[in-house]
């Protein structure tokens, strides 16, 4: 069940993302030809308004099938030097609304962020932890590195701050050093009562992309924390603070992957995901109903943060492409050449083919671990 569930979840996202192309599309007066509720042949089908909305056979999440789509390959056929295009259609608006139309996707899965991270702040959750006592990693398993220990820090040290952070438990700890591979972390310690600062330069984990200092917890104690409940109107300010630190955790994502990270363990497929998700689902909402569903919006929140920022990455077929040629468009004043657009779109096809082969082989990799 753990699959339908990730499955589901995963479905949500990708149509609400192509809900914002649609409701764009409406907007700015491109006829929308179809839109769909899930891929591949549809089972039952209404026409409205001229829109023919499709329920379909594969539930992993839908299209919104725009006129004029096709406009750029036909013009290529005819030899044209510009692409001909109706009023209504998507190559026969004003360059601007082309762009706002293709924006509206990314823009819609950050807006479920938002939304998601504002109920977690006005549910509010609990969750366990170890203290922040720490032991350095190599005295457990001595073939590990510990760049605690080069920086002077020792088994029985109480890691109070880092970068300017509090750090109340192992998980404040880990959520700061994860995020900052390979990079100069200042580090106040409690020894002996007396506060002592140390400079700890992070490992990379190019398994995982994650920064390790080479220390585990204290494992004598665990402590039941909660999180803060917000008024509504904070736990909305909130949802759109914490949408922003993960917009920007995920950009240094990104960067992390041109660190010689591996890449098939790193870059994820579409069964990878749904299977995540499905145990997220299947275990937080084994435990109560709240802890299921804070559990189950925060990751669609950070996997919908990332298809949104992936889908505005200049790269000819997602959404960015279509931005950038729309923004050249634009700035130029002269329609691009349809052999143009041909030739970069077929690079675009190549990366996109590259990081479905290399996230079907991580994912290939992920279930044969898990067998």
């Amino acid at each position: 069940m753990r699959i339908v569930y990730g499955l589901l979840c995963l479905f949500f996202l990708i149509f609400f993302h192509e809900l914002g192309h649609f409701i764009a599309a409406k907007l700015f007066g491109v006829k929308v030809e179809s839109f769909s509720l899930g891929i591949g042949p549809w089972y039952l089908h209404k026409t409205i308004k001229g829109t023919d909305y499709r329920l379909s056979l594969i539930p992993l999440g839908g299209y919104c099938g725009m006129k004029g789509e096709k406009d750029f390959a036909k013009s290529l056929e005819a030899g044209l030097d510009h692409i001909e295009a109706e009023p209504d259609s998507l190559y026969g608006i004003h360059p601007l609304k082309r762009l706002l139309i293709a924006f509206a996707g990314p823009f819609f899965n950050l807006i479920f962020a938002v939304i998601a991270f504002s109920l977690i702040n006005g549910i509010g959750y609990s969750y366990y932890s170890y203290s922040n006592k720490i032991q350095l990693a190599d005295e457990v398993y001595p073939e590990l590195h510990s760049a605690a220990r080069d920086a002077g820090l020792l088994t029985g040290d109480t890691i109070i701050e880092i970068q300017g952070n509090q750090i109340q438990n192992f998980s404040d700890l880990m959520q700061i050093v994860t995020i900052n591979p390979d990079k100069d972390l200042e580090v106040v310690v409690l020894r002996d009562n007396e506060k002592k600062n140390f400079t700890v330069h992070t490992d990379l984990d190019k398994d995982s992309g994650a920064g390790k200092i080479g220390v585990v917890a204290d494992t004598e104690s665990i402590t039941k924390y909660e999180s803060p409940r917000y008024s509504f109107f904070g736990s909305i300010l909130h949802g759109f603070l914490d949408t922003g630190k993960y917009i920007s955790l995920t950009f240094k994502s990104l960067g992390i992957l041109f660190k010689g990270v591996n890449l098939t363990n790193s870059v994820s497929g579409p069964a990878r995901v749904a299977d995540l998700l499905g145990d997220v689902v299947q275990e937080g909402f084994s435990l109560s109903f709240r802890q299921g569903l804070v559990s189950m919006l925060n990751l669609m929140a950070l996997i919908s943060i990332s298809l949104g920022i992936m889908n505005l990455l200049p790269v000819p077929v997602l959404d960015g492409g279509l931005i950038l040629f729309a923004l050249i468009e634009f700035i130029s004043r002269r329609k691009i050449s349809p052999k143009v657009l041909y030739y970069i779109q077929f690079v675009g096809v190549a990366i996109i083919g590259l990081l479905f082969i290399i996230g079907l082989f991580g994912d290939i990799k992920y279930f044969m671990r898990k067998i």
